[in-house]
C-alpha cells in the first residue's frame, strides 16, 4: 500500500510536461502528508466485493453525467439547469467479483430555502450518512464556497474521493497542480482523482480506484440490474428532462411533472414488443410558464413528448404513448404537503 495519497493520474494526459507535473505533486503531497492514509481491505481472489458510493456536490458539476457513465447506461436525466436530478437514484455496476452500488444525489442547495429544497437538501445528507465510499465532484480547479458547504456535511470517518471533474475543460493540465495541492488543506481525502465523465478511460480508471474501498461481501442485485428506479420514475424524469433542456432558462427550476396514470399491456402478437401507456402532468407556477411550456399552437409540448417516447421505448424496449397536460399550481415548491404528494422525500 502506499505510504501517501494517491493522485489518479488522467487517462488523456497531453505530453511529457504534464507527467512532469504530476511528478512533483505527488513528491510535494508526499512531504505534506501528515496523517496516515485510509485503510482499505484487499479482497480474495474468490471473494465478492459490494457496497454503496455516495456521489455528491453541488449543482451542475456533472454528477448525473458521472453517474450514467459508472454504470455504462442513462439512468438519470441531465441538463445545464441547476437542480436537474431531485431524488436519490441508485445505479448499479456489476464487474467481475465486484458490485458498485452508487447513489446520485441532488446538488445541496445554498441559495434559497423554500419546501423543496429543504427536501433535497435532506436526501442528500441521507444518503451520506451509511456509505463505503464518498465522490466529491467539483470543477477541476475550482473550490468555491458551495463545494465547501456540501464538504462540510461529509463524515470524517468515511474515505472522500476528490473528483476533479470536467478536466478537459481545463486548457492547462499544469495549473491543476498548485490547486490538488491547496486542496490537501480541505480535507483529509483519500485520493484525488483529475477526470472527466466523457473520457470513458477515466471513468474506467476511477471504477478500479473505487473497488478497493468496498468491502468483501455478497452482492445486494442481480448481476444484470442496473438500478432500483422503476420505469415509472423513468418516464417522469425524462418528461422533466426534455421539460428543461427545451425550454432553457426560460422556465423556472421548480417546474414538475407527476404521473397521473401508467399503465402496462402484454404483446398482442408473437414478436410485438409490450406496450407502455403514460399520462403525465407538468406542474407549473404560473399562467406564463404554462403558455411557454404549450409553445405556439402545442408545438413545444408535442416535442418533450415525442423526445421522452423516442429515448422510453429504447430504455424501457417497449412500445410507448405518452400523453402531456400543464397544469399551473402556484407556490407548490413552498407548500410542505404539496412537495411530499408530489413524491419529494
Amino acid at each position: 500500500m502506499s505510504t501517501h495519497k494517491k493522485i489518479a493520474h488522467p487517462a488523456h494526459s497531453t505530453g511529457d510536461s504534464d507527467e512532469k507535473h504530476q511528478e512533483q505533486l505527488d513528491g510535494m503531497l508526499l512531504g505534506l502528508l501528515k496523517k496516515p492514509p485510509v485503510l482499505v481491505q484487499q479482497a480474495s481472489a474468490a471473494g465478492q466485493r459490494c457496497g454503496l458510493v455516495a456521489i455528491v456536490g453541488k449543482p451542475n458539476v456533472g454528477k448525473s453525467t458521472l453517474l450514467n457513465a459508472l454504470v455504462g447506461q442513462k439512468i438519470s436525466i441531465t441538463s445545464r439547469k441547476a437542480q436537474t436530478t431531485r431524488h436519490r437514484i441508485t445505479g448499479m455496476r456489476t464487474m467481475n467479483q465486484t458490485q458498485f452500488v452508487f447513489v446520485d444525489t441532488p446538488g445541496f442547495q445554498t441559495l434559497h430555502s423554500n419546501a423543496l429544497n429543504r427536501s433535497l437538501n435532506k436526501t442528500v445528507q441521507g444518503a451520506v450518512a451509511d456509505v463505503d465510499l464518498i465522490l466529491l465532484v467539483v470543477e477541476a480547479g475550482s473550490f468555491t464556497p458551495a463545494d465547501a458547504r456540501v464538504l462540510a456535511l461529509l463524515d470524517k470517518n468515511i474515505p472522500v474521493l476528490l473528483i476533479a471533474n470536467k478536466l478537459d475543460h481545463v486548457h492547462r493540465r499544469s495549473d491543476i497542480a498548485p490547486w490538488l495541492v491547496g486542496m490537501q488543506d480541505k480535507h483529509n481525502f483519500a485520493e484525488f482523482v483529475p477526470m472527466s465523465a466523457k473520457n470513458p478511460k477515466d471513468v474506467e480508471r476511477l471504477l478500479t480506484i473505487c473497488e478497493t474501498y468496498l468491502p468483501e461481501q455478497a452482492w445486494w442485485y442481480a448481476e444484470d440490474e442496473l438500478t432500483d428506479r422503476s420505469e415509472k420514475f423513468l418516464a417522469s424524469e425524462l418528461v422533466r428532462e426534455k421539460l428543461f433542456r427545451l425550454t432553457g432558462d426560460e422556465l423556472p427550476y421548480t417546474s414538475t411533472v407527476v404521473i397521473d396514470t401508467f399503465a402496462e399491456e402484454a404483446p398482442q402478437k408473437k414478436g410485438q414488443k409490450r406496450l407502455l401507456r403514460i399520462a403525465a402532468t407538468i406542474v407549473v407556477e404560473r399562467e406564463s410558464h404554462k403558455a411557454m411550456v404549450i409553445g405556439d399552437k402545442g408545438e413545444r409540448i408535442k416535442r418533450i413528448g415525442m423526445e421522452t417516447r423516442v429515448e422510453l421505448e429504447k430504455l424501457a424496449d417497449a412500445k410507448v404513448f405518452i400523453e402531456l397536460w400543464v397544469k399551473v399550481r402556484s407556490g407548490w415548491a413552498d407548500d410542505e404537503a404539496r412537495v411530499r404528494s408530489f413524491g419529494y422525500e
